[in-house]
């Protein structure tokens, strides 16, 4: 008779890639645990939450747990704005938290054993099993979902992040005159060098927040104040959150045998905008999927088998070379109007969605008399 404490596979980090690897992996037939150092999976967020269509096509997410954003309010630092969308395009921002719950419901469901308020303090191989010293359990395969400093690429010897962004971001319950039927977008290099800082109305609080690469430190009252002509929040931040975003791609070395590291962990980024939750969902499915085949039917070595489907962000990381190059602010506001940067940022946050050939507000009108959500909200 198996003894409880023996696992198939142990998941450090109860994030988007670790709880979808868990639900993956658990609903194959494996016996799963996943272990979480905060005492609830959806405490001390450090992500805006806010998901990109193809995100929301990876992972079915309740309704209530989501806003429908459709366009982009795109800024130079002058504050003249230019607004994008892509017809049948969306954005959902999110009630994270309570998303991260969610997942961890899913993944219990499904038969996984969340082992919540233990911090991984190392493991050990022995034979066919790992070790691990808290909790004490026994698992055949490790996946590692612990974060951009992933302690288990620490412990294994495997490749770690070396390049990030810094952001900070703060929650208001209302912020007066900001539209919400987009999300705001700010491009200024005194501001946020290397990146951007944004103001997203979510399901129910504003979240505002800006990051920037190695050549200076995120201040969030400099933003708001650079943005009170245009928007003002109300009392003081519900929330507050910082955190380090992984910009330097894929990690070197990112698996070993009986070992695998995925989401911020591997470096599994977009190294131009910060994106990782789409890559999250769909590589923590795949590692799932990956390790019961490995286990159950002696199907190839999981990290080998994902090094193949990963991409290389070749493009993307030649773009953030140019990110980090910090345009001046009087380039930026002469790009921002033409129409090669116009195409360009539609690409970047519309993909391979075409130019929406209607404008934003009759884009609203159509959507409005199909009976679409979120079609004509009010700006508040």
């Amino acid at each position: 008779m198996r003894d409880q404490h023996d696992f198939d596979l142990a998941i450090i980090g109860a994030s988007f890639a670790g709880l979808v690897a868990a639900r993956t992996a658990a609903r194959r037939g494996l016996r799963v645990a996943v272990v979480e150092a905060k005492a609830d999976v959806g405490a001390r967020v450090h992500t805006t939450g806010i998901l990109v269509k193809e995100a929301a096509e990876e992972v079915d997410i309740p309704h209530d747990l989501t806003r429908r954003v459709h366009g982009v309010r795109l800024y130079g630092p002058r504050l003249e704005p230019i607004d994008l969308f892509a017809p049948g395009y969306f954005f959902l921002t999110t009630r994270t938290a309570d998303l991260l719950r969610h997942l961890a419901e899913e993944a219990q469901r499904a038969g996984a054993v969340l082992f919540t308020g233990t911090r991984f303090a190392g493991a050990e191989r022995h034979g066919a099993v790992f070790r691990l010293k808290a909790p004490a359990i026994e698992a055949r395969f490790v996946i590692g979902a612990d974060g951009a400093r992933s302690r288990v690429a620490e412990c294994f010897g495997l490749g770690r992040n070396e390049k990030f962004l810094t952001g900070i971001e703060a929650e208001y319950e209302t912020v007066e005159d900001l539209d919400p039927r987009f999300l705001h977008c700010f491009l200024d290099s005194r501001l946020a060098p290397g990146y951007l800082a944004w103001a997203a109305a979510g399901p129910t609080v504003v979240q505002l927040g800006l990051a920037t690469n190695g050549s200076g430190k995120p201040d969030l009252a400099a933003f708001l104040d650079r943005t009170a002509r245009l928007f003002r929040p109300v009392g003081d931040p519900v929330e507050r959150r910082s955190g380090v975003i992984p910009c330097g791609g894929l990690v070197r070395n990112f698996h070993a045998p009986g070992v695998l590291l995925v989401g911020d962990a591997a470096g599994m980024v977009s190294p131009m905008t910060g994106g990782g939750i789409r890559l999250a969902f769909h590589y923590g499915r795949r590692a799932g999927h990956l390790v019961a085949d490995h286990l159950k039917d002696l199907g190839p070595e999981p990290g080998s088998a994902l090094a193949r489907e990963l991409p290389n962000f070749a493009v993307k990381q030649v773009l953030r070379r140019a990110l980090d190059l910090a345009p001046s602010n009087g380039l930026i506001d002469l790009a921002i109007g033409l129409a090669p940067m116009r195409a360009l940022a539609r690409r970047v946050y519309f993909h391979r969605r075409g130019a929406p050939g209607i404008s934003f507000a009759e884009f609203e009108r159509r959507l409005a008399a199909t009976g679409g959500a979120g079609a004509a909200l009010p700006a508040r």
